[in-house]
């Protein structure tokens, strides 16, 4: 009977988060791969910044040697012995007791030349090589490309492999969408890519394009379009372009000539604009992530939140299909944690009774 291929099992980059934490109870090393550009080492830095008083150790194989994890021998005079200089680069046991955790992470591991990822085998294991010895509370996690993404990679050794428990991680929109709301990506990018979720990531390792769509170059994008009142539209196009491909900008450039005739949102949320005159789903969707932005500033401030939030529910319902809705409900109610005077708003029983049972599923 012939044998048949089975496909790597892969996980959310949500998913992830908790297995590491979890792993990093026992100290387990853990490696996480996946392609470029999906958020592997912002993965690990954000589950550091979970932990009190913790800290982060970057470090990049393919930029070390051997003796950067060994350390490099010398003779002692004074005992007529060789002896080794331990490691600068690893946290020192005074280091590590200013620090409950820390997260030593090699990223890039197998973009290490054979030999660093060799010099890295009893590092890994054991938690120590030559003299030196990882202090108790230090966490290994590393990181690294799949061979197939064409990447600066070595082959990882089997023993090296075994010391690790693997991970390979998938780009998930729902979980990009949810980093997205909470870090205020730009309105147009969201809404876009609400719409066309296979463009947040277009990566092909059999194409010569340099540029192309992932979760790291739709931030690029993000913050490009921020700060772009000096630049004309074919300017902007260009530097869209550098960072996800001209096939994507063309059309990311077709969304934002829509959605630049959008409404205020300060001016809906105000209760001057009542009605909306386009049909376009993904100018629709950024409008809707843009009243959520607007809604969580003003809730911030205690700048009359209440009838703005009451001015939201009355818009989304009479503009929006249910869908988008329910999402910035979701995102205004549960992601941002806003909490109107509900008691006081004239279309929340309506809109409750309408979209309740959607909310409470999404």
């Amino acid at each position: 009977m012939a044998m048949t291929e089975t496909q790597s099992r892969t996980v959310r980059l949500s998913e992830a988060r908790k297995y590491v934490k979890h792993h990093a109870k026992k100290k387990r090393p853990m490696m996480i791969w996946g392609p470029p550009g999906i958020g592997k080492s912002d993965l690990i830095a954000g589950v550091c910044n979970e932990y009190a008083n913790s800290l982060l150790i970057d470090v990049r194989l393919p930029l070390w040697e051997p003796t950067d994890i060994k350390g490099i021998p010398y003779y002692s005079a004074n005992d007529n012995t060789m002896k080794w200089a331990p490691p600068t680069e690893l946290p020192s046991e005074e280091l590590a007791a200013q620090y409950d955790t820390i997260f030593l992470f090699l990223d890039e591991l197998n973009g290490g030349a054979p030999a660093v990822q060799a010099a890295a085998y009893q590092l890994i294991l054991n938690r120590k090589v030559g003299t030196y010895k990882l202090p108790d509370n230090v966490v290994i996690v590393a990181a690294g490309n799949r061979e197939t993404d064409k990447g600066v990679t070595y082959r990882m050794p089997k023993p090296l492999a075994n010391r690790f428990l693997h991970y390979e991680v998938r780009v998930d929109f729902n979980t990009w969408f949810d980093w997205a709301v909470k870090n205020n990506e730009h309105p147009d990018v969201v809404g876009y890519l609400s719409v066309f979720k296979n463009d947040l990531y277009n990566f092909d390792a059999g194409s010569n394009e340099r540029s192309f769509g992932t979760p790291r170059s739709w931030h690029f994008v993000s913050e490009t379009i921020a700060d772009v009142e000096d630049f004309t539209e074919e300017e902007v196009t260009d530097m869209v372009a550098a960072g996800i491909g001209e096939g994507l900008a063309l059309k990311f450039k077709a969304h934002r000539e829509v959605s630049g005739q959008l409404p205020n949102p300060t001016d809906i949320l105000d209760g001057k604009v009542k009605d909306l005159k386009t049909d376009n789903i993904s100018a629709k969707y950024a409008l809707t992530t843009a009243l959520c932005y607007e809604l969580k500033e003003a809730f911030a401030n205690d700048d009359n939140g209440n009838v703005k939030f009451d001015n939201f529910l009355e818009f989304m319902t009479n503009n929006f299909e249910s869908e988008m809705v329910v999402m910035g409900a979701t995102v205004a109610l549960s992601k941002y944690g806003i909490r109107p005077k509900f008691n006081q708003l004239k279309n929340y029983k309506p809109f409750i009774a309408t979209y309740g049972k959607l909310i409470e599923q999404a």
